[in-house]
């Protein structure tokens, strides 16, 4: 039970924490430990080769030096021996001496790049010749000054570069090891970025689909899963297209039937004249005309239409326009020449479910607009008698008609608000109802373009 607990803890902890991509969460799971190997080995390497090199280095520098010490105190020590000395450590050993009278300097304070060098030279020096020296390696770059007091004052001064006495190829190393590094996690970059990118098309294509637009020449590739994943999306696509394409074609040739007879019933009340017990059957006749426009309305959705460039001031004042009801008024807010990408006859047929609802229950209707962040938010408010909160997500049902009759469309038929949804769904949209400022509802459309 613990175990699960911290479990979900550091699930939760690194979800919170890891970016939401997956390519930057992908590109981290490869960076992060390449990072870690490379820092690790990067310390190990350098504690072996620096400390094995720098010692190996000290000691031959340290017997070099001792044994021209012992050359020295075993000659006559004069100035030709003295010379002698000097041209077989400049010429064969490379140790630039120079053989002078003196003392040695004070001591400096220890360096703090080179200390475990400086370290290992003094060990080496102090076994190796046993006298007393001075060493500084930071005045002259590339230079090491060690200077070693023999008898009778002398003192030996060696001033060899660097690399005779230290570790100098780690610089080296450690670029070599940081380029590698680059090139092969540049290398590994590409490689995952073109890995992920048949991710983002089929998400792409998905949300293209999703909201009634063009999906484009989606074509599945990528590994295998992802290849299938594609696959999979083409398929369902297409059964989408077929059902919703079956499903109106059947209900085009009912509506042709029931078409047929209703023209027939027309014909027949035509020649009854138009007295008081005909009246009745015409308006019913009409009545039923108009139901079934609606329920094709609303089954049809946005039949295939495509998504175009359309003038959002045009579309909001088209479907206002003679929808107000004797004595009110709607209030357009909108601004002026916003083009929005939307399907323009299934748009134009929202707007007007939306703005005649409004219309129809209340007096003062008010239609504002906005767009941010690629998404139009348009807000109709009206002083309408509203409807209960508990009550709102149930006139987004078919056929439902409220106490109040706010989900009734023009034809009666509680289809109203249905069609509006599933308009705004096909954009990739979505419709809420809320308290209007006016006191009556407000309903928000929220849709992408």
């Amino acid at each position: 039970m613990a175990k699960n607990w911290l479990a979900d803890r550091f699930n939760t902890f690194l979800e919170r924490r890891m970016p939401e991509g997956l390519f930057p969460r992908a590109l981290i799971i490869l960076v992060a430990p390449v990072v870690l190997l490379q820092t690790i080995m990067t310390g190990l390497i350098f504690e072996r080769h620096f400390e094995n090199v720098t010692r190996l280095l000290a000691r031959s520098f340290a017997r070099d030096v001792s044994m021209l010490i012992q050359l020295y105190e075993d000659s006559d020590r004069s100035r030709a021996a003295a010379e002698r000395i000097e041209s077989l450590a400049n010429g064969t050993l490379a140790l630039q001496l120079v053989i002078e009278p003196g003392a040695l300097p004070a001591a400096l304070p220890e360096p703090f790049l080179f200390s475990r060098a400086n370290t290992r030279l003094t060990r080496e020096l102090t076994i190796e010749t046993g006298k007393p020296f001075w060493i500084d390696s930071r005045s002259q770059p590339g230079i090491v000054d060690v200077r070693i007091e023999v008898a009778d004052g002398v003192i030996f001064r060696f001033t060899p570069r660097d690399e005779r006495t230290l570790a100098t190829s780690t610089g080296f190393l450690l670029f070599l090891m940081l380029g590698s590094s680059l090139l092969l996690l540049g290398i590994a970059f590409i490689f995952l970025r073109n890995q992920i990118k048949p991710i983002t098309d089929l998400a792409r294509a998905a949300q293209s689909f999703g909201t009634g637009r063009d999906a484009g020449a989606f074509r599945p590739r990528g590994a295998r899963e992802v290849k299938a994943a594609g696959i999979a999306f083409l398929d369902m696509r297409d059964r989408i297209a077929r059902q919703v394409e079956q499903r109106t074609a059947m209900l085009a040739g009912v509506s042709h039937d029931l078409r047929t007879i209703l023209t027939r019933f027309k014909l027949e009340l035509a020649f009854l004249g138009d007295g008081p017990m005909v009246k009745p059957l015409k308006e019913d006749v009409e009545e039923m005309q108009r139901m079934l426009e609606a329920y094709m309305a609303f089954v049809k959705g946005d039949a295939g239409e495509a998504a175009q460039e359309a003038d959002l001031s045009a579309m909001v004042q088209a479907a206002a326009r003679g929808l107000a009801r004797a004595g009110g008024s709607i209030v357009l807010d909108i601004p002026p020449e916003q083009k929005v990408r939307v399907k323009p006859n299934a748009f134009g047929r929202l707007l007007a479910n939306l703005i005649g609802n409004a219309a129809r229950y209340a007096r003062n209707v008010s239609v504002s607009a906005a767009v941010a962040d690629h998404t139009l938010t348009l807000l109709v408010d009206d002083d309408g008698p509203g409807i209960p909160p508990d009550k709102r997500e149930e006139a987004f049902r078919p056929f439902v008609r409220l106490d109040n009759a706010r989900n009734l469309d023009e034809t009666g038929t509680g289809l109203g608000l249905a069609i509006a949804r599933d308009i705004a769904h096909a954009h990739g949209g979505e419709i809420a109802l809320e308290d209007s400022p006016k006191g009556g509802l407000r309903v928000v459309l929220q849709i992408p373009v």
